[in-house]
């Protein structure tokens, strides 16, 4: 019975899944997929649905007869055996009366408990498959006693000994990597496509275990040290700025409570958000830093929701920023003017910038350039210019600003 319905809500969840993964992108299934491929794509899931439930509705129908014929059993049997011993007068009319208020008694407590058992293993059902999602073991559980990450007024500096990690398969992500990052520097990590820059970014934050090699800040290793104390250290801005479905303030103030909206408009005008927040409304009246940005800020623009993250990483003041294509989805202008905030913004931090627009980390103290996984030259913006080498290539390839992906 278990195991029925835990297959019906499996199949369940993917239909649901077909069609909101539908609805979600429906402006490219318009532009790609003809309308019949689409339909018959739902209508697989939906047989499948209606298969799993009809197998799961047969169960039922089988346990409900039973239950029927038992109940009809005790009915009869009371009944009948109480009329019996009526008509042989070793029973009053009393007692036959009695005897049939207890077969009634009886089939409906069955049909109640029945209903209680089915409704348990339904729910079991429905649990079972949740688990198969949310009930995964940690990865990288905290330790109970770890100390708290110390960043002294030093600033931080970030220590990378060879550092492996190809996320359980054979190739890909970082192959031996080793980097020392002063108290206070600013790094611009380049590389095509798949080269390892995110993954670096994304173990220095322990997102993920390293397979090989290890990760210090101020001599301290990540791996014993508490993780939100090591992410209370470290500003991070994506490429893909995703937001709460909450009020522009209540995302750009998240984790903090004592800030004040002076220095809330502050990190705003910084981040070039301000004059856009400011004319922002929703379906309910919400105005300004008020209004709800949906899902994820599906209200908002890409380069809107950069702007608030950009804010948000701002104020949080961190010592350790971290920028993956900050402002890849801002236009020239506003890039421009948020370049120049964040020269103030990121003095006495050590920074490590993710960039494809070259121009946004010529002026960055060191330059790492990445490729398959490995560093291959490291220097000033003017110093791999003149090597020649692969950053060179990249430089004079740029149309726009970009990095050209492709094979050289």
């Amino acid at each position: 019975m278990v195991n029925a319905q835990q297959r019906f809500q499996s199949a369940k969840s993917a239909l649901v899944g077909t069609v909101v993964d539908g609805f979600s992108n429906f402006d490219t299934l318009k532009l790609f997929a003809p309308r019949d491929q689409i339909a018959s794509d739902q209508r697989v899931q939906l047989e499948n649905t209606r298969q799993r439930l009809f197998e799961a509705r047969q169960i039922s129908v089988a346990l409900w007869t039973t239950l029927i014929m038992l109940e009809a059993l005790v009915m009869v049997g009371f009944i009948g055996y109480g009329i019996w011993l009526w008509s042989t007068g070793a029973a009053s009319i009393g007692v036959v009366s009695a005897m049939i208020a207890l077969s009634l008694r009886i089939t409906t407590m069955a049909d109640w408990i029945l209903d209680s058992v089915w409704w348990v293993f339904l729910q079991i059902g429905s649990l079972r498959e949740a688990l198969t999602t949310v009930g995964q073991p940690l990865a990288i559980p905290q330790k109970d006693d770890a100390p708290d990450l110390v960043v002294g007024e030093g600033g931080a500096g970030i220590e990378i000994k060879d550092l492996k990690h190809h996320y359980g398969q054979q190739q890909g992500g970082l192959d031996g990597i080793s980097l020392s990052i002063k108290p206070g520097e600013k790094i611009g990590l380049v590389g095509r496509s798949g080269s390892g820059k995110s993954t670096l970014v994304n173990l220095i934050l322990r997102f993920f275990e390293a397979e090989q090699g290890s990760i210090s800040v101020n001599g301290q290793d990540i791996r014993d040290v508490d993780q939100d104390s090591l992410r209370a250290a470290i500003g991070m801005v994506a490429q893909q700025a995703a937001l709460l479905n909450r009020s522009v303030k209540d995302n750009i103030l998240l984790g903090h409570t004592n800030i004040s909206d002076e220095q809330l408009v502050e990190a705003t005008k910084l981040a070039a958000a301000h004059s856009f927040i400011e004319g922002l409304r929703d379906s309910k009246g919400r105005e300004g830093y008020d209004t709800h940005v949906g899902e994820r800020g599906v209200k908002l623009s890409g380069g809107q929701r950069q702007r608030v993250a950009l804010a948000r990483v701002i104020l949080k003041d961190a010592p350790i920023l971290t920028l993956d294509e900050a402002t890849s989805a801002l236009d020239s202008e506003v890039e421009a003017e948020i370049q120049q905030s964040l020269v103030s913004v990121m003095q006495n931090k050590t920074v490590i910038a993710i960039a494809h627009r070259l121009s946004t980390i010529a002026e960055m103290d060191r330059i790492i350039v990445m490729d398959q996984g490995k560093i291959v030259e490291q220097g000033t913006h003017e110093e791999l210019k003149e090597k020649g080498g692969l950053y060179a290539s990249f430089w004079s390839r740029q149309s726009g600003g970009f990095i050209d992906t492709e094979e050289v």
